[in-house]
This record gives structure tokens, sequence and C-alpha cells, in this order.
């Protein structure tokens, strides 16, 4: 049976802002921990965030660049989780209402244009930094160190449509998304430093025509030989799974570049 790959990208571009989304702590990269810090970011009792505008006016920017609407009515909302890197236990983030919807881009793929639309562009906070002791995850760490100058730094997050069918056109639209922040000057989209990470959903269906199968979600990506590696290596996995008779469980992976493989992190509810 000829199974066809559907992938849909995040892709969360960190602003090239001088101050956090919020509040006037500094977003300079490689200060000592926790230095870059305040009563808003930190969450504490008492401390009113103000929008900096201009997070704002590079959502817009990137907004138009990408064809998308842009709303005149966009409201920020909650996204509450408990976890230590993120001092408030939610996320000051955009969900019904983004600022930015419907929009597209096109990529060139082995002589092939390829147009990938845009579901939404939301500006939201970033979290801080887990550090774990002895280990690259929280399993198998003694202990782990929360570095909170990251948290509050102004993210902009683009979600698209589950159009990308090959691990290469994941690659060239990733690729693309971050010529296009660099050249509207919105982002420097350094992925070694985080200032533009992606996360691809994927799932593997009967066909064409048949409904979407149980997607994967694939983290901790740096590179774009990553996200095609990673793509390539799910898909396959999935395709087996599914041949075997197998069950695909919804779930988030983790990719290992040493070992060139995705492994698994947690079930999604």
């Amino acid at each position: 049976m000829q199974f066809e790959p559907v992938i849909g990208l995040e892709i969360h571009a960190q602003l090239a802002t001088q101050s956090k989304i919020f509040c006037s702590c500094s977003t300079q990269f490689g200060k000592p921990p926790n230095e870059s810090t305040c009563p808003v970011c930190l969450g504490l009792p008492g401390a009113l965030p103000v929008l900096n505008r201009r997070v704002v006016e590079f959502a817009i920017r990137l907004g138009l660049a990408t064809h998308s609407t842009i709303r005149l009515d966009s409201q920020f909302a909650r996204k509450n989780y408990f976890y230590p890197d993120l001092p408030k236990a939610y996320q000051i983030s955009q969900f019904d209402r983004p600022i930015c919807e419907n929009g597209w881009l096109d990529i060139e793929v082995e002589g092939q244009t390829r147009r990938i639309r845009i579901t939404r562009i939301h500006m939201e906070e970033d979290a801080g930094k887990l550090v774990h002791a002895g280990s690259d995850r929280l399993a198998g760490s003694k202990y782990s160190l929360v570095d909170y100058n990251r948290a509050g730094i102004a993210l902009c997050e683009i979600v698209s449509k589950p159009d990308i069918r090959t691990g290469r056109e994941a690659s060239e639209y990733a690729s693309e998304i971050r010529r296009t922040v660099r050249y509207l000057g919105v982002s420097d989209g350094n992925m070694q430093e985080g200032s533009l990470r992606c996360d691809v959903n994927i799932s593997v269906r009967k066909g064409p025509n048949a409904p979407f199968g149980t997607k994967v979600e694939i983290k901790n990506m740096n590179s774009f030989s990553a996200i095609q590696k990673a793509c390539d290596y799910e898909i396959a996995r999935q395709i087996e799974v599914y041949e075997n008779g197998g069950e695909i469980f919804q779930e988030t992976r983790l990719w290992d570049e040493a070992k060139q493989l995705t492994k698994s992190m947690r079930l999604k509810e």
C-alpha cells in the first residue's frame, strides 16, 4: 500500500527586540543565569505586564510578508501548564484570536514550486531554560537547574497547515522562514542560540484521499538537516508500524542526533 506523509511545522522565531515582551529586561544572549529577570518575568505577585509595542510591529511585518490577514482585535490568553521553567505556571500566548491568520509561503524543491499555507502567526512569551545535571533530559538526571533569563523573551510562532509531504520540503520551508525573518529584520534566526526553533507534527495516511493518521510531534531539532532526517526517519518508522499491524500513539518524540533516530518522550493527552 502506498502511504502518504502529512507534515506541518510550528516554528518559533525569537524577535530581535532589545527588551522582553512584557517588561524592560534585556534580551542579550549569554548573560549569567537569572541576571535578566524582574518581578514581571518571574511572575511575582502584583507585577503587571505591559506589552512591548515593537513586538506587535514585528508580528505585523511578518504577517504582511507571508500574505496573512492582520487582525485588528487580536487577544492574549493563558496557556496553563505546571513545569519549573514557567514561573507563573501559565504562558501568555494567543489562542483563538491570533494577530495574523491564513497566509502562505512558496518554496522551491527540485525545480517545483510548492505553496505551504500558514494557519496563524501569534505572539507569545518564551519559557525559561532547564539544565538537567548529568543528562540531556529529565530522566537520568540527579537534579535540575533553571535559568529564567529567557523567560518572557518575545516570540512569534508560525504554524503551517499540514501541506508538507517530504522531509526535504519541511527543511526547505523552515529555511525559507529563516530567510524571511532575517530579511525583515525581525529575528536573527540563529538556531544555535535557540532564536529559531522548530517542532514537526507528522503522520502518514493510506493514500492522498484517506483521513489523516495519528500524528506525533518531534522536538529538539536545531538544524535544517536534522529536520529533514527526523522527518524521513519518522515517516519510515510509522509506515513500518502500520505494515506490521501496530498502532501509532499520539506522543511527543525527540530527535537523537547521535543515533539518528526519534525516541519517545511523553504521550500527549
